[in-house]
């Protein structure tokens, strides 16, 4: 058989060494060939993790039993004989199933912009702990503390960074229209294929981002870090207008980063323990959990869940209509809202009765404007019935919107979150009520109030009409400890009607049209791309099974009531939709009474697909 030379890159070398030649015959298996690649280099050192990557193919050869000709390598074939593993400097995060890495969007630069420089810190010397409980020394995770370099790695990930420059803010990617939002996840990476298979090389920059919306099991006293790199993405996502929200919640999130700046730019006063009391119901409304998990025991489910009774403007919006808000009398029992004409009716046939299961719920408030309304879009068979419910008060909404927003979970009144659910939606109110005794101490350059809100209300509102806007919402949170501000600011982030909602751009089967399709943590969404209003929800407990056919590159779901969806996906691979799903419901199988080890199996069989098989 004829020989031939092939050229092989060995990285061991240095990046300046040209590449090796080995004479090899089409026969020679892919282990000889690395015999004779580790005898011609003549360094004595460990191979074992070494092994070739082919450049064009972005393909490891891995079965050294497998000659070339069956590898179908060539000639002009580019191979690198490489380290398999290699240095990712990423963060000890528990729960680290619920991040992935991110392709970053490409900035725009100008040819005469010169890249700002960076501080670098270098990771790779902080030890990972080795249980799935982290020891503490002085309230600092114990592989942080063996030098004075590993305790300002840790300041530097638990410690929020200052707020950017208005100008830094704009220069930013935004996503525009939910179509660009669709752009944006598609960068995801494949969590079954390596990094250099999906063309990452070293020094490439990646994002590492919360993929599911999922917070398993936050405390404060170990998630220092967790937490904080939880509020840059939710601050970020606010910023940078990825999440709509009104203009009240967007005065009270300045103020939040506001307060949250001023506290993290006092290092030696922040203790990492701070603010640990009374945190409780905080966490509780903090995790978000899927559908159909409850903490009733079988007691409380033989109980009579209480009711809520009292007068409510119904809106119900349709084409060519003027008609507004009529009253009438509402009663709330189970997950179902039944209204009567008047009170007196109450014991006969109601009008009607909305039944909240798997609805949408969303609010409509403007606290200065005693505005308290509740959206739901409620399923039905053609689709998603659009419903307003106006309260009277605070008071009111707060019982009826902590209600909508379990029953849409599938959960009742007498569920035990129903009263701190209450608590947190009376608190978030209170927060964005005017506060007549805000200090007017603070000029305009005390605080640079274009730095805390998103590029739409830089442009509405000049500094000085900003300032004391932020600063009447400070004094309700000025009191709030660091750690308990970073967490209502997650809470007000979490609260947001769009919170959690990964978007795509599909094609349904059988539809000629391109629409969105989105993924929350507890159920699939599809949106009308022309009037980006919602067509239908489909929950995760209500699926029997999903599939994907890798040849069409096709996800088909199955539902209860034999109800059947397919759709291919238009600017994504489906393998992130399928990765999606399987995360999600993965997620849902978590608890905090199971061992904290993660089941690395389950996860990537869930997610995998056919790479997992």
């Amino acid at each position: 058989m004829a020989v031939w030379d092939l050229s092989v890159t060995v990285e061991d070398l240095g990046p300046d060494s040209a590449p090796v030649k080995i004479s090899v015959t089409s026969d020679l298996h892919i282990g000889g060939v690395v015999y004779k690649l580790v005898e011609q280099t003549n360094l004595k050192k460990d191979w074992s993790d070494h092994a070739l990557w082919w450049e064009q193919k972005q393909q490891w050869l891995l079965k050294t039993s497998w000659t070339l000709e069956k590898c179908g390598v060539h000639a002009d074939a580019r191979l690198i004989f490489t380290p398999q593993h290699k240095l990712l400097r990423v963060l000890n995060i528990r729960h680290p199933e619920e991040l992935s890495l991110l392709q970053p969007v490409e900035e725009k630069k100008k040819k005469k912009e010169q890249d700002s420089s960076e501080e670098l810190y270098d990771l790779t010397q902080v030890p990972i702990s080795a249980g799935s409980v982290q020891l503490l020394t002085n309230g600092i995770p114990a592989h942080f503390t063996d030098s004075p370099k590993n305790e300002a790695v840790y300041k530097m990930l638990s410690i929020s960074l200052p707020s950017p420059t208005p100008e830094s803010i704009v220069k930013l990617y935004r996503p525009a229209s939910v179509v660009d939002k669709t752009h944006l996840h598609t960068r995801w990476l494949d969590s079954s294929r390596s990094l250099m298979q999906q063309g990452i090389q070293e020094n490439d920059k990646l994002w590492l981002r919360f993929k599911y919306y999922t917070f398993h099991d936050m405390d404060p006293k170990y998630d220092g870090v967790r937490m904080t790199q939880l509020y840059e993405q939710a601050r970020w996502a606010i910023l940078l207008e990825d999440i709509d929200c009104t203009e009240e919640e967007m005065m009270l999130c300045g103020a939040l980063q506001y307060h949250i700046g001023k506290l993290s730019m006092d290092q030696d006063k922040v203790s990492p323990c701070q603010g640990m009391d009374d945190l409780e119901m905080a966490l509780k409304s903090l995790e978000v959990k899927m559908e159909g998990e409850s903490n009733s025991t079988d007691i409380l489910d033989n109980m009579t869940a209480p009711e809520l009774n009292g007068y409510l403007k119904i809106f119900r919006p349709k084409r060519l209509t003027l008609k507004g808000y009529k009253q009438y009398w509402c009663k709330f029992q189970d997950t179902s809202i039944s209204y009567y004409k008047n009170k007196e009716d109450c014991y006969g046939e109601p009008i009607q009765q909305l039944n909240l299961k798997g609805c949408e719920v969303a609010p409509e408030v403007n606290v200065g404007a005693q505005k308290f309304c509740i959206k739901l879009l409620i399923p039905a068979p053609e689709g998603m019935n659009e419903i307003y419910l106006r309260c009277e008060d605070e008071k009111q909404y707060s019982r009826w919107m902590a209600g909508c927003k379990l029953a849409s979970k599938c959960l009742t009144l007498l569920d035990s979150s129903y009263e701190s659910e209450v608590k947190n939606i009376q608190t978030f109110l209170s927060m964005q009520r005017c506060n007549s005794s805000a200090s007017t101490a603070q000029t305009d350059d005390t605080i640079n109030t274009q730095s805390l809100v998103s590029p739409r209300y830089q442009k509405k509102y000049k500094p000085k009409q900003l300032t004391p806007r932020i600063l009447e919402a400070y004094q309700n949170v000025a009191q709030l400890s660091l750690t308990s501000a970073i967490l209502k600011f997650l809470q007000i982030w979490q609260a947001l009607p769009d919170f959690g909602i990964s978007y795509f751009m599909v094609r349904f089967k059988g539809s000629r049209k391109d629409e969105v399709l989105g993924i929350a943590n507890n159920r699939l969404i599809r949106i009308d791309l022309g009037v980006g209003d919602v067509v239908k929800t489909w929950r995760y407990n209500n699926m029997r099974q999903w599939n994907v056919n890798w040849d069409i590159r096709q996800v088909a779901i199955e539902f209860d009531g034999n109800i059947n969806i397919a759709f291919s996906c238009v600017n994504a691979d489906c393998k992130v939709v399928h990765e999606y799903i399987g995360g999600y419901i993965f997620m849902s199988t978590r608890s905090i009474q199971q061992n904290e080890t993660l089941n690395e199996e389950l996860f990537h069989k869930l997610t995998g697909g056919h790479d997992a098989l």
